[in-house]
């Protein structure tokens, strides 16, 4: 059972990410699809996906999941909130009983460095800079992005402009390959947010942090 990662935040939060081994007939025999995708890799990464679900909380009933306009997946009765992402052969999810969340995956690559432009603001190139100085080995480009992608689902509305309503404020490596993110969600009232993030060979990780918990055990 090729599990990579696996974190319990708090006792109503956890989340997780599963390296994609397995053939769909694997997932589909203990989840349903949500909907019919004809590209084998993504129905892959669907079904790892659910499949997290109900790994980190077997009550949740994913086959009570609805998608909303914004593409947002959701269970009405809201007894569990959820965050679900992809890259290449990982999926990541996250689900708390007490709070939205939001994650993100990405496999890092030279196109995030030239879309910069498009996505950080000018306290976010002096904090890569400053990052890149310090610890070079690390990928913070795409952990910018990978974070403001997680703030991005835990907004999950849309219209989100990546740049004026997502605001890293600061960050810094509690760890060999991990560490902490002040945020702000700058769409109406600025709002104070935590995320976490981890790095692996090959691999970035973000995902919100309630506001309860500090986000330096992540």
């Amino acid at each position: 059972m090729p599990l990579f990662y696996s974190h319990s935040i708090d006792p109503g939060t956890r989340l997780a990410v599963w390296h994609i081994t397995e053939p769909a007939s694997f997932f589909l025999e203990r989840v349903p699809a949500g909907r019919p995708i004809a590209h084998p890799h993504k129905l892959l990464q669907h079904l790892a996906g659910r499949y997290l679900l109900q790994h980190l909380f077997p009550d949740l009933p994913v086959a009570l999941i609805q998608v909303a306009d914004s593409r947002k997946p959701f269970l009405a009765d809201e007894s569990h909130h959820f965050s679900i992402s992809h890259a290449g052969h990982f999926a990541a999810a996250i689900v708390s009983r007490h709070s939205r969340v939001g994650i993100d995956v990405e496999v890092p690559h030279d196109k995030v460095q030239r879309l910069l432009p498009k996505f950080a603001s000018p306290h976010e190139h002096a904090l890569l800079a400053a990052a890149s100085q310090a610890h070079p080995a690390q990928p913070w480009a795409t952990t910018l992005w990978s974070a403001k992608e997680a703030m991005f689902k835990w907004y999950s509305l849309g219209e989100i402009d990546f740049k004026a309503h997502l605001q890293v404020v600061n960050w810094q490596l509690t760890a060999t390959d991990a560490g902490s993110i002040e945020a702000l969600f700058c769409k109406g009232p600025a709002q104070h947010m935590q995320l976490a993030f981890r790095h692996w060979p090959g691999l970035v990780l973000s995902f919100t942090v309630p506001a309860s918990v500090s986000p330096s055990g992540a």
